[in-house]
Protein backbone atom coordinates (compact mmCIF):
# COMPACT_ATOMS: atom_id res chain seq x y z
CA UNK A 1 0.00 0.00 0.00
CA UNK A 2 2.88 2.35 0.76
CA UNK A 3 4.12 2.01 -2.83
CA UNK A 4 0.68 2.99 -4.11
CA UNK A 5 0.70 6.17 -2.03
CA UNK A 6 4.22 6.88 -3.28
CA UNK A 7 3.02 6.52 -6.88
CA UNK A 8 0.22 8.99 -6.17
CA UNK A 9 2.69 11.45 -4.64
CA UNK A 10 4.82 11.25 -7.78
CA UNK A 11 1.70 11.77 -9.91
CA UNK A 12 0.85 14.82 -7.80
CA UNK A 13 4.30 16.26 -8.40
CA UNK A 14 3.90 15.58 -12.12
CA UNK A 15 0.48 17.26 -12.00
CA UNK A 16 2.13 20.40 -10.60
CA UNK A 17 4.86 20.38 -13.24
CA UNK A 18 2.75 19.55 -16.31
CA UNK A 19 1.05 22.96 -16.74
CA UNK A 20 4.45 24.66 -16.89
CA UNK A 21 5.73 22.18 -19.46
CA UNK A 22 2.62 22.55 -21.61
CA UNK A 23 2.62 26.35 -21.35
CA UNK A 24 6.31 26.53 -22.27
CA UNK A 25 5.67 24.30 -25.27
CA UNK A 26 2.85 26.63 -26.34
CA UNK A 27 5.13 29.66 -26.00
CA UNK A 28 7.90 27.98 -27.99
CA UNK A 29 5.57 26.83 -30.76
CA UNK A 30 3.51 30.02 -30.70
CA UNK A 31 0.36 27.93 -31.00
CA UNK A 32 -1.44 26.76 -27.83
CA UNK A 33 -3.65 24.20 -29.55
CA UNK A 34 -0.72 22.70 -31.44
CA UNK A 35 1.12 22.44 -28.11
CA UNK A 36 -1.90 20.76 -26.53
CA UNK A 37 -2.11 18.30 -29.39
CA UNK A 38 1.62 17.54 -29.16
CA UNK A 39 1.27 17.07 -25.40
CA UNK A 40 -1.60 14.63 -25.81
CA UNK A 41 0.14 12.75 -28.65
CA UNK A 42 3.26 12.35 -26.51
CA UNK A 43 1.06 11.11 -23.66
CA UNK A 44 -0.73 8.66 -25.96
CA UNK A 45 2.61 7.39 -27.27
CA UNK A 46 3.97 6.99 -23.74
CA UNK A 47 0.85 5.04 -22.71
CA UNK A 48 1.26 2.78 -25.75
CA UNK A 49 4.94 2.12 -25.01
CA UNK A 50 4.30 1.40 -21.31
CA UNK A 51 1.40 -0.88 -22.22
CA UNK A 52 3.45 -2.82 -24.77
CA UNK A 53 6.59 -3.08 -22.62
CA UNK A 54 4.59 -4.23 -19.60
CA UNK A 55 2.73 -6.82 -21.68
CA UNK A 56 -0.59 -5.44 -20.48
CA UNK A 57 -1.71 -3.94 -23.79
CA UNK A 58 -4.51 -5.84 -25.47
CA UNK A 59 -7.33 -4.79 -27.72
CA UNK A 60 -10.71 -5.11 -26.01
CA UNK A 61 -13.25 -7.61 -27.28
CA UNK A 62 -16.44 -6.45 -28.97
CA UNK A 63 -18.35 -7.63 -25.89
CA UNK A 64 -16.18 -5.45 -23.64
CA UNK A 65 -16.66 -2.45 -25.92
CA UNK A 66 -20.44 -2.82 -26.04
CA UNK A 67 -20.69 -3.44 -22.28
CA UNK A 68 -18.86 -0.21 -21.48
CA UNK A 69 -21.14 2.59 -20.19
CA UNK A 70 -21.51 5.43 -22.69
CA UNK A 71 -20.07 7.99 -20.30
CA UNK A 72 -16.85 6.01 -19.77
CA UNK A 73 -15.65 6.93 -23.27
CA UNK A 74 -15.30 10.62 -22.40
CA UNK A 75 -12.16 10.41 -20.23
CA UNK A 76 -9.99 11.65 -23.08
CA UNK A 77 -12.27 14.64 -23.63
CA UNK A 78 -12.02 15.45 -19.92
CA UNK A 79 -8.24 15.24 -20.24
CA UNK A 80 -8.42 17.63 -23.19
CA UNK A 81 -10.28 20.11 -21.01
CA UNK A 82 -7.50 19.85 -18.44
CA UNK A 83 -4.81 20.53 -21.05
CA UNK A 84 -6.79 23.52 -22.39
CA UNK A 85 -7.05 24.91 -18.84
CA UNK A 86 -3.30 24.46 -18.44
CA UNK A 87 -2.64 26.30 -21.69
CA UNK A 88 -4.93 29.26 -21.12
CA UNK A 89 -5.26 29.62 -17.34
CA UNK A 90 -2.27 28.22 -15.42
CA UNK A 91 0.31 30.77 -16.51
CA UNK A 92 -2.10 33.65 -15.90
CA UNK A 93 -3.04 32.80 -12.32
CA UNK A 94 0.19 31.01 -11.32
CA UNK A 95 1.11 27.43 -10.54
CA UNK A 96 0.00 27.42 -6.87
CA UNK A 97 -3.51 28.85 -7.35
CA UNK A 98 -4.03 26.73 -10.48
CA UNK A 99 -3.03 23.47 -8.85
CA UNK A 100 -4.66 24.40 -5.55
CA UNK A 101 -7.99 25.00 -7.27
CA UNK A 102 -7.54 21.92 -9.44
CA UNK A 103 -6.79 19.60 -6.53
CA UNK A 104 -9.37 21.12 -4.20
CA UNK A 105 -12.10 20.90 -6.83
CA UNK A 106 -11.02 17.31 -7.43
CA UNK A 107 -11.15 16.38 -3.76
CA UNK A 108 -14.51 18.04 -3.14
CA UNK A 109 -15.94 16.39 -6.26
CA UNK A 110 -14.41 13.07 -5.21
CA UNK A 111 -16.12 13.25 -1.83
CA UNK A 112 -19.45 13.44 -3.66
CA UNK A 113 -18.46 10.71 -6.16
CA UNK A 114 -17.48 8.39 -3.30
CA UNK A 115 -20.53 9.23 -1.21
CA UNK A 116 -22.98 8.42 -4.01
CA UNK A 117 -20.88 5.73 -5.74
CA UNK A 118 -20.89 7.59 -9.05
CA UNK A 119 -18.89 6.84 -12.24
CA UNK A 120 -17.86 3.41 -11.02
CA UNK A 121 -16.51 4.28 -7.56
CA UNK A 122 -17.46 2.17 -4.55
CA UNK A 123 -19.59 3.94 -1.97
CA UNK A 124 -17.61 5.61 0.82
CA UNK A 125 -19.84 7.75 2.99
CA UNK A 126 -19.02 11.44 3.29
CA UNK A 127 -18.63 11.43 7.05
CA UNK A 128 -17.80 14.43 9.19
CA UNK A 129 -14.02 14.08 8.83
CA UNK A 130 -14.19 13.98 5.03
CA UNK A 131 -16.48 16.99 4.97
CA UNK A 132 -14.23 18.94 7.34
CA UNK A 133 -11.20 17.94 5.25
CA UNK A 134 -12.88 19.20 2.08
CA UNK A 135 -13.85 22.45 3.80
CA UNK A 136 -10.27 22.94 5.05
CA UNK A 137 -9.00 22.44 1.52
CA UNK A 138 -11.39 25.13 0.29
CA UNK A 139 -10.13 27.51 2.97
CA UNK A 140 -6.53 26.62 2.12
CA UNK A 141 -6.97 27.24 -1.60
CA UNK A 142 -8.58 30.61 -0.84
CA UNK A 143 -5.46 31.54 1.17
CA UNK A 144 -3.17 30.37 -1.65
CA UNK A 145 -5.18 32.11 -4.37
CA UNK A 146 -5.49 35.42 -2.52
CA UNK A 147 -1.89 35.72 -1.40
Amino acid sequence: MLLLYGAVLIAGIANAIQPGLTTQLARSLGQPFAAGLVSMLVGTSAMLVVGLVSGRMQLPSLQQVTATPWWAWFGGAVGTGLVIAQLFVAHRIGAAPFLGLLVTAGVVTSIALDHFGLVGFAVHAAGPLRLVGGALMIVGVVFVALS
